[in-house]
């Protein structure tokens, strides 16, 4: 079993605030990458972006991107909502060397740490710097597409060194219709369907949890708000050639100023859904097996509609290997992964997004699970 990947943190700051655009300088950026996009030997380096909401199967997709194309020399970028990180510690394989896996928290990729993925892209591709084939960026399940994809479009630098060939949406076949469904206050977006909106690519996955009908029910729906983006059923992310969603130079300005005009305009408004809260916790202790299961299992019974989405990596007395487990509402699996490093802290860390999250209360259910 390959080692998990060690990863380069980034220290993050307050988002970085940019003079208002006006009409002529967003006609001069549609003019200059309608030109950059016009050359049939684009050497930019394409970045696509994986987007989807909490628990769709994101990282499921990272993870065989990266073992499948190991000939491929990619950079990934990892954001999550909280600020303690599960995802990253689930790519399972090195990438060519550590400072090739970064990692954003504690902040969505759309609005607080926006900065950052300038920031971080601008140092991977810099005159000097190891050649790349591609990056690949794994958003927070609550990110908006629109702000992370202009981010392509308004830095004068980074426009010139890479392109966004697509924005990949992955929908969990299970839970899509309630998300895509749901009535969010006054001026807050809603993000699954902007997610949908803005796809390049769509990907139905855990279709293994779901009948024919429900399938049918969710892709009309699909194209009800996305027409245009192809489609394709899957399951735990396999199903499908990966030339599907890579170098596909699938994402389009002018259909997206099409479909929303004031794409470029930097003050643009984004705002989440305050009610969505992350907890994270943490256990030097080990854990008990049969407490953690008997733990979570009464949890998802009392809050499962609350707990959107769950995860993390344990150390359970008395074994060697690393248990992982995920779970969206009501449904919860788990595995064991590689053996703990010999130099590697053993600690337990989990995460819960969701609505009426009280950290006090997961966290002494956590406590009353140490061995």
């Amino acid at each position: 079993m390959a080692r998990l990947a060690q990863l380069s943190r980034v220290q993050l700051g307050p988002q970085c605030s940019s003079p208002p655009s006006n009409e002529f300088s967003q006609q001069k950026r549609q003019a200059t990458m309608a030109e950059l996009a016009a050359k049939s030997d684009d050497a930019r380096v394409p970045v696509t972006v994986l987007i989807g909401y909490l628990g769709a199967g994101k990282t499921t997709l990272l993870n065989r991107i990266l073992t499948e194309k190991q000939d491929t020399k990619y950079a990934v970028i990892v954001n999550e909502f909280g600020e303690l990180g599960i995802d990253d510690r689930l790519v399972r394989r090195r990438v060519n060397a550590e400072e090739d896996i970064f990692e954003m928290n504690n902040g969505c990729i759309c609005c607080t740490v926006r900065a950052d993925l300038s920031r971080i892209l601008n140092k991977l591709l810099q005159p000097g710097m190891k050649p790349l084939d591609g990056v690949i960026v794994e958003t927070t399940g609550l990110a908006d597409p629109a702000p992370v994809a202009q981010t392509f479009f308004v830095d004068e630098v980074l426009k010139e060194r890479a392109r966004l060939d697509a924005l990949v949406t992955v929908v969990d076949a299970k839970h899509a219709l309630t998300r895509l469904g749901e009535i969010k206050p006054e001026g807050v977006e809603n993000e699954a369907v902007e997610q949908v909106a803005f796809a390049d690519r769509i990907l139905v996955n855990k279709c293994d949890l779901v009948d024919e009908e429900q399938l049918q029910r969710v892709e009309a729906k699909l194209r009800s708000l996305n027409k245009l983006a192809p489609l394709v059923r899957c399951t735990k992310g396999t199903g499908f050639a990966l030339d599907f969603v890579l170098g596909v130079k699938a994402f389009s300005l002018a259909k997206v100023l099409e479909m929303e005009p004031d794409f470029l305009d930097e003050d643009g408004e984004h705002q989440h859904d305050a009610s969505i809260t992350s907890v994270g916790l943490k256990a030097s202790k080990p854990l008990d097996m049969v407490s953690v299961n008997g733990w979570l299992t009464e949890l998802l019974a009392s809050k499962g509609v609350d707990i959107f989405r769950m995860k993390g990596i344990l150390n359970i007395q008395g074994q060697d290997r690393k248990f992982v487990f995920q779970g969206v509402h009501m449904l919860f699996s788990g595995e064991p992964l590689e053996a703990w490093g010999v130099d590697e802290v053993r600690e337990s860390r989990l995460v819960f997004i969701g609505r009426n999250l009280k950290f006090e209360e997961l966290d002494a259910g956590l406590r009353d699970c140490l061995a």
